[in-house]
């Protein structure tokens, strides 16, 4: 069987972020259902102006290269005041631009949030699949991972450790394998 390769974002740029654990957990787990998950870093990306398309900086053009040659993406998406991170708005306005050069359309996508409060990200990820809308993406809507409570479940180096979590995660990524291959 082929190997999916999935681009990988985490919204949170902190350096023990538990988001970016959840993604690295989603890494190692991704292998049992023939993924490969490439984290791909967004906080080398400058923030967004039209301004800037001519000539896009070096860094854009490759995080848009690695976006428009993923099978699929995987978003793990902290929330801040109801939303999701800067950042990863910033990853998504860039890899729409410049107009009519859309690195995710058409592009199947799973959602994953992070939060330290009971309700897991829950808000971030419904406002992010409205944002999805935009750059034309696949979102799988179930199963969800919204894990709260995060300083109960990664330790302090910011690993998921929690197993039914880590159960959930890969329940999840067996949907999204399944969900990804109906856009080969």
């Amino acid at each position: 069987m082929a190997i999916l390769h999935i681009a990988g974002l985490s919204g949170s740029l902190r350096e023990k972020s538990y988001n970016t654990g959840l993604l690295r957990a989603a890494q190692r787990y991704g292998a049992e259902h023939d993924m490969e998950i490439e984290m791909i870093e967004i906080g080398s990306l400058p923030l967004f102006s039209e301004d800037g398309e001519s000539p896009l900086p070096a860094a854009v053009v490759a995080f848009k290269e690695k976006i428009a040659t993923a099978d699929g993406v995987l978003f793990v998406t902290p929330e801040y005041n109801y939303s999701i991170s800067g950042s990863l708005k910033n990853a998504i306005e860039w890899g729409t631009r410049p107009y009519g050069n859309n690195s995710f359309n058409d592009k199947p996508a799973g959602i994953m949030s992070v939060s330290v409060g009971i309700l897991g990200g829950v808000r971030a990820q419904y406002h992010l699949r409205q944002i999805l809308v935009s750059p034309n993406m696949h979102v799988m809507n179930y199963p969800e991972v919204m894990v709260g409570q995060a300083k109960e479940k990664f330790n302090e180096v910011g690993e998921l450790v929690d197993e039914p979590t880590q159960k959930r995660v890969k329940e999840f990524l067996a949907a999204f394998a399944e969900w990804v291959k109906k856009f080969q």
